[in-house]
């Protein structure tokens, strides 16, 4: 099997490294749209207890429904391809960065909120020097979850010919070529560590300078 894995790279190391690219294109649209529509929908959540409420209703809800279960949702009403991928992946990405947003801002003590106002500072100062320093660990940890959770599932964007590292997994089960799966497995899992990894160390060291 290694000697097959070896092989592959050998001979095909262009298109390895165009499913990487694809891939890699894939998650940075569908995360930065997430981080776009998340954080000011966790910010207006966590000044309203209503909107907090549905917010992170909703949040579960994504979290319960299959990934592949709503690309299929999306492929009558806008087909296959990269749009439909990143719409699916955006929803999944919606819900750890919308719940950590409003967590850190309402983790924040009111009493250092009121002293800030107290010195004269107006909302959006509070919002810069006091509210973005303390809550931007919990912010970080949303979008690495986020981010891990598009990686992972964009794999199954290439069931809709959205291409990515999930073309190297199918193929290989549709051919039996195992050396397929576990190249496009193996890169999908120790990229995803990389990045858990990467953001963990990041947080840590947001909340020693902070």
């Amino acid at each position: 099997m290694l000697e097959q894995i070896i092989k592959y790279f050998e001979n095909s190391a262009g298109e390895y490294c165009l499913y990487l690219g694809q891939h890699l294109e894939l998650c940075f649209i569908s995360l930065t749209a997430a981080i776009l529509i998340g954080l000011p929908l966790g910010y207006l959540g966590s000044k309203n207890a209503y909107l907090a409420k549905i917010c992170q209703t909703f949040s579960q809800l994504l979290r319960i429904v299959p990934s592949l279960a709503v690309i299929f949702i999306l492929i009558p009403i806008i087909g296959t391809g990269m749009l439909p991928a990143i719409l699916a992946l955006v929803f999944l990405g919606l819900a750890p960065i919308v719940t950590n947003t409003i967590v850190g801002i309402n983790e924040i003590p009111n009493s250092i909120k009121e002293v800030g106002l107290s010195l004269g500072m107006n909302e959006w100062q509070l919002f810069k020097q006091v509210i973005v320093p303390l809550a931007l660990p919990y912010w970080l940890n949303g979008v690495k979850l986020a981010l891990i959770e598009i990686f992972a599932s964009a794999t199954l964007a290439a069931y809709i010919g959205a291409g990515g590292l999930g073309t190297l997994i199918f193929t290989g089960l549709s051919l039996y070529r195992m050396d397929y799966v576990i190249v496009g497995g193996f890169s999908v899992a120790l990229i995803s560590f990389v990045i858990m990894v990467g953001f963990d160390l990041l947080i840590r060291k947001v909340k020693q300078n902070g």
